[in-house]
């Protein structure tokens, strides 16, 4: 094979775009790669162009954003290579400097870390061993014994975190991002200090600390000339996904923007929550004006008119990169934007598209259905549950799992069986002055007294809780009684609860929304034990990351947080409740900022589809689940559906459908004065 005939077996495959951008010179390029453009592929690609082209692959360098990534690109960098018979033998991608920003920042540590006086043998914490030490820093300067709540050391290491990553003030930080911590602002600052001494001491690094001092290594003149000397090429994937920290130490890395190539979409940047910001992508051209900047429109994953409404969603952004996609995929159907009733409504037309799509030849498995936020999926979930529809969910921990559901369900959980040592010992520490030990000597006597709290009532609990004792076994014999309905019992222990929610843990506001969602949920229960038993023989499956298939059922419908989705694509794709404060959440409405992340998180939410698009909005939410109760509000279509968008879609207003249903003669049992009667006796 010539050279001519293995360039062409190197770039085959490729559109003419990405042809274009796999051959580009050594000068600084921008690839600005729209959702399903085939944005790994051609830096794939770029990689295997650069290596065949005489780069010695020791020298390239690819920063990605998960080491699986890394070795996915370099080992298809092989297969191109193989198929293009540019090289023979033992792959040679085997040497390419590939990883995250952390793997490789440890990389050039270990090697260069003594000049900047790192130890030999530092340790890395990750980010639960930080917490501790944070901790342990923490209680020694006593701030887990003020009179008034202390940050826990969750939201102290988050506070550091963002203050590393957007190299920012803390002052600023605080508030911005967390206002409720202000009034902290000398002990939080006395607290990092000394967190920082710690560490030192130690001989420790934490994975803010590997940006930081891979940024000081190439910052200093003679370090960071002898680290820009390793490579010739550095490659940059997601770039919109990158903190300020990691932006500088790539110009540091790379000042002349000599053999830079950069992959990213600012269309997709969603993660200011990790500290994460869309300018550093918007801004390359600044920072090198010699940027070429290529734009991928071709869309491999979506129809016509499904592109057609995301370019429609995503060209009212305030600031971007102007592209259109399109495709030469077939006309199909317009997305539907569907009007629904409220939550009830919702749920039961998107089970209805889903079984549809399932006989027409679409497995579960190719279904997803995707939200903003972990909890508005709940009433989706129990109802699948009920028709035996298997489903994975992906993104927040397992809602039966997160610690203030589990500390509310305790609460029935004990006033069900007395005797539930479990549930007694999750709810008594709950209270002040009372320990794992005193709990465990309160749940044996109880249990020693068959189960009745006699013994609780005439225990003199200690002075820290003698106010909220009371309030405790007055809350538990209402609920041993069991008087009240269901979602009642569940809203006293939301009253109970919610003081100990907001002293003891962070993001109370969202974590008290779920145990809302929680009572609504009470309400299709039949009764207290019902519930409980069914969601402990059957809780929600949820993940961090994607998890495998389930084991006795072969075919599942993906439940997904919009976040947890960026990436993935389906044949049908459900988006559930397109209402503002939902989309954009009213969390995330505090600036201008925060409102175009949110545009574009709708944006992500929108191109996972392949053929089939479903956005739906319940106009009505009531405060209990399916309108068993007067109470409600209405909600108004997303804010990122204007008008002006609006006819991309097709309008769909479902409408309950029940056959028969106005014939009496279509009842199962005939009505009679006798039977109505009979009902009325059941009364008593």
């Amino acid at each position: 094979m010539n050279d001519t005939e293995a360039i062409d077996a190197l770039l085959e495959g490729l559109n003419p775009r990405q042809r274009e951008a796999v051959t580009h010179g050594r000068g600084p390029l921008l690839v600005v790669a729209g959702a399903g453009t085939g944005k790994t592929a051609t830096l794939v690609h770029r990689v295997a162009w650069l290596i065949a082209q005489g780069v010695d692959p020791a020298r390239i360098l690819l920063l990605t954003f998960t080491r699986r990534a890394a070795a996915e690109m370099l080992r298809r960098v092989d297969g191109v290579l193989r198929r293009a018979e540019r090289l023979g033998g033992a792959p040679k991608t085997s040497r390419v400097w590939g990883g995250t920003f952390h793997a490789v920042a440890t990389r050039l540590l270990r090697r260069f870390g003594k000049s900047l006086g790192l130890p030999e043998g530092f340790s890395i914490h990750d980010r639960t061993d930080s917490e501790d030490l944070l901790h342990v820093v923490r209680s020694s300067l006593g701030f887990d014994k003020l009179d008034r709540r202390f940050p826990k050391k969750g939201t102290c290491m988050a506070l550091y975190s963002r203050c590393v990553n957007s190299q920012a003030k803390l002052a600023d930080v605080l508030a911005r991002h967390f206002p409720w911590c202000r009034e902290w602002d000398a002990q939080l600052k006395q607290l990092f200090d000394a967190y920082v001494d710690r560490k030192e001491s130690l001989g420790v690094l934490d994975y803010d600390d590997l940006l930081l001092f891979w940024h000081a290594l190439v910052s200093d003149e003679a370090a960071g000339r002898t680290v820009r000397g390793l490579f010739d090429c550095v490659l940059v994937d997601e770039y919109q996904d990158t903190n300020r920290l990691q932006a500088e130490i790539l110009h540091r890395l790379v000042p002349d923007g000599k053999g830079l190539t950069v992959v990213g979409d600012d269309a997709q940047s969603i993660y200011s929550f990790r500290a994460a910001t869309v300018r550093n992508i918007l801004d390359l051209p600044k920072q090198y004006p010699d940027l070429a900047v290529l734009t991928l429109e071709q869309n491999y994953r979506g129809t016509e008119p499904i592109l057609a409404a995301t370019n429609g969603v995503i060209g009212l952004a305030s600031e971007r990169y102007a592209k259109n996609l399109w495709s030469t995929r077939g006309q199909g159907e317009r997305p539907a934007l569907v009007t629904c009733e409220d939550e009830d409504d919702q749920t039961r037309y998107a089970i209805e598209r889903i079984l549809e799509h399932r006989e027409a030849g679409i497995d579960l498995r190719r279904q997803a259905v995707l939200f903003r936020a972990s909890h508005h999926s709940m009433t989706l979930e129990a109802e699948l549950a009920r028709r035996n529809i298997p489903f994975h969910k992906y993104g927040g921990l397992k809602f039966v799992e997160t610690a203030h559901v589990k500390d509310l369900l305790a609460f029935l959980r004990l006033a069900e069986n007395p005797r539930d040592i479990v549930a007694g010992m999750r709810i008594l520490p709950l209270l002040p002055g009372i320990g794992p030990g005193r709990a465990r000597t309160l749940v044996e006597m109880v249990a020693a007294a068959g189960g009745r709290f006699d013994p609780w009532r005439a225990w003199c609990p200690p002075e820290a809780c003698r106010g909220a004792w009371p309030a405790l076994m007055s809350l538990l014999e209402g609920l041993f009684a069991a008087k009240e309905s269901l979602p009642a019992q569940v809203h006293r222990v939301r009253e109970f609860y919610a003081p100990i929610l907001a002293e003891r843990y962070d993001n109370a506001a969202a974590r008290g929304r779920d145990l809302e969602q929680l009572e609504q949920i009470a309400a299709r229960y039949r009764d207290r034990q019902t519930m409980l038993t069914e969601l402990a023989l059957d809780p929600p499956s949820s993940t961090q990351d994607l998890a495998g298939p389930p084991e006795l059922d072969d075919d599942y419908l993906v439940l997904s947080t919009i976040h947890s989705a960026k990436g993935l694509e389906w044949d049908a794709v459900y988006v559930l409740h397109a209402a503002d404060g939902n989309i954009p959440s009213d969390l995330a409405t505090g600036s201008p900022e925060e409102i175009e992340e949110e545009r574009r998180l709708f944006y992500v939410a929108l191109t996972r589809a392949k053929s089939w698009l479903y956005v739906l909005c319940p106009l009505r939410y009531y405060h209990f689940s399916g309108g068993r109760g007067d109470r409600h509000g209405y909600a108004q279509r997303t804010r990122f559906l204007p008008e002006s968008v609006v006819p991309l879609f097709r309008q769909v207003v479902p409408t309950r459908e029940a056959a028969g249903a106005d014939d009496p003669s279509a009842l199962r049992t005939p009505l009679t004065s006798r039977a109505v009667r009979r009902q009325t006796k059941d009364l008593w």
